[in-house]
């Protein structure tokens, strides 16, 4: 292999491409930064010594960093035997696993390699985890803190650890299918065949990318190898109350990448909406105006309640292609038609189908669900025609 390094660069930029054409089991480590600074010679160190000279391998760097750490990157890579590729994104859209996916996009070898740069993931496992993907044929191989000869040491904190392992029941409770065979699906070191997956389908939000890898490229065979989270190297852990909000968004949009899900979980909204809504209505008639303008206005609380987590909940993806003016106007509308349509309903089923008073709501109420469910997804949440977007002020 060449032993030149690749100077850091702008995201896009052809001079922080490596050209070479790696070996059959060359594997590219893909590492996301941010203010990693004091831990990139030691990490570069240890990889050197870690991975062996046969085995082929490059190192990418995908940084969102605000620190000097591209710079220290750039001088460290001087020193290394393999090359060295520096993404440095201007913009770190979808957090740490976008930086990922960025990385993996780049990737030339047969396996990409997913670590951390603070040295939690010992780099001594790579040839491991390629060397069992090679030998079981699996597509995806995931360092696991929860099999045999694993730990979660490195973990500094009970909170930390309850946090971990509450994140990991959550999500192989939701995903049961999906995450078979995997033990650890918040393990952020992980290799993966190149050929398995498929950028394009990638929606990442957060850090926890693998958990996105597993279940939208879903590998047909899946291993595991243990290892020991160890103590950060340097730096602060970027773990935050908002990453993990970041992350139960991410888990709730992942199950609702379906239609019969999204449906239930619109359901579940619809039916939390009911608080707003008689809380306003008691507020207004305890003021003295009469119910029936009292309950008009109360249900747009319950409206406003419903847009507010449906948006951020339920179609945050596909809010950039209408203004928030314009989706929120189209829901109010659907909203209220519900109301207006439900009455001709119930009368259409006691006077035409002979149904009783309450059968006949009930299936009004289903009736009018369904058809508000369809009309939000097609009329507020859906492309335009040409598939045009607002600018950046609509999200």
């Amino acid at each position: 292999m060449s032993h030149e390094s690749t100077v850091p660069g702008e995201l896009g930029d052809p001079s922080v491409r490596t050209t070479e054409i790696p070996e059959p089991g060359a594997v590219t480590i893909v590492v996301p930064t941010f203010n990693e600074s004091a831990n990139i010679r030691e990490l570069l160190r240890r990889i050197t010594e870690s991975v062996p000279s046969r085995l082929p391998c490059e190192v990418v760097f995908v940084d969102d960093s605000t620190d000097d750490t591209p710079q220290v990157i750039g001088q460290a890579a001087q020193d290394c035997p393999f090359p060295v590729t520096l993404l440095h994104r201007r913009e770190p859209v979808g957090g740490l696993g976008g930086a990922v996916v960025e990385g993996m996009k780049a990737a030339s070898s047969d396996w990409i390699v997913v670590m951390d740069g603070d040295l939690q993931h010992p780099p001594a496992l790579v040839p491991e985890l390629v060397g069992t993907g090679e030998r079981t044929g699996a597509g995806l191989v995931v360092a696991s803190r929860y099999v045999k000869g694993g730990s979660r040491a490195g973990l500094a904190g009970s909170y930390r650890v309850a946090v971990s392992r509450g994140a990991t029941w959550l999500t192989k409770a939701l995903f049961p299918g999906r995450l078979r065979g995997i033990s650890d699906p918040m393990s952020g070191f992980f290799a993966i065949r190149r050929s398995v997956v498929s950028a394009e389908a990638l929606k990442p939000l957060g850090y926890k990318i693998l958990l996105e890898l597993a279940v939208r490229c879903r590998p047909r065979e899946v291993t595991e190898v243990p290892f020991v989270f160890q103590d950060r190297f340097a730096g602060e852990s970027k773990s935050t109350a908002r990453e993990g909000f970041r992350f139960l968004r991410h888990l709730l949009g992942l199950r609702t990448a379906s239609p019969v899900a999204r449906m239930v979980v619109f359901g579940l909204i619809g039916a939390s909406g009911f608080v707003p809504n008689l809380l306003g209505l008691y507020a207004f008639t305890v003021l003295g105006m009469h119910y029936v303008p009292a309950e008009i206005v109360a249900n747009q609380l319950g409206v406003a309640w419903n847009f507010l987590l449906i948006e951020q909940l339920l179609f945050r993806d596909r809010r950039a292609h209408r203004r928030w003016w314009d989706r929120l106007g189209r829901f109010a509308l659907l909203a209220n038609a519900d109301l207006v349509l439900r009455i001709p309903l119930i009368a259409l089923f006691v006077d035409r189908l002979g149904m009783g008073a309450l059968p006949a709501t009930a299936l009004a109420l289903v009736t009018t669900f369904v058809l508000r469910f369809a009309g939000t997804e097609a009329l507020v949440y859906l492309p335009r025609r040409g598939g045009r977007t607002t600018s950046r002020r609509a999200a």
